[in-house]
């Protein structure tokens, strides 16, 4: 059997539809979110706690060093082999984790959010700050 060069073009254009789906499934799945729209949001809100109440001690954005030396960049943090969406948000939610200093509390939610953007700053060619 044949396919001709028209059907061809929609044949492909229907699997690439499908791939991207199940990739931005796959990428609200892990972020904890039901839709792509939803995952988008909590990164969103994740961020913007990064930035108000993180980001005095914390480099936490994509190459930004640590204003407090002795606090790792938020890029160190997520690129730990085995670190997991789950341990970092068990870590984010256990106020007894922080030193005395950090001396806050995060809701449930937040520290969701906080994990889904901080894990958005992982990368395969990560090479920790010294």
């Amino acid at each position: 059997m044949t396919i001709k060069p028209a059907r061809m073009t929609i044949a492909a254009a229907l699997l690439a539809a499908a791939v991207l789906t199940v990739s931005l499934g796959t990428a609200a799945a892990a972020s904890g979110s039901a839709t792509p729209r939803a995952a988008a949001r909590q990164i969103t809100r994740g961020k913007a706690i990064a930035e108000t109440r993180c980001a005095a001690c914390h480099g936490v954005n994509a190459n930004t060093a640590s204003p407090n030396p002795e606090s790792p960049p938020f890029e160190d943090v997520v690129n730990k082999p085995g670190l997991t969406q789950r341990t970092l948000q068990r870590f984010l939610s256990d106020s007894h984790n922080y030193p005395a200093a950090m001396n806050f509390n995060m809701r449930r939610q937040q520290s969701a959010d906080l994990a889904a953007y901080m894990l958005t700053l992982r990368r395969a060619d990560h090479k920790p700050s010294i």
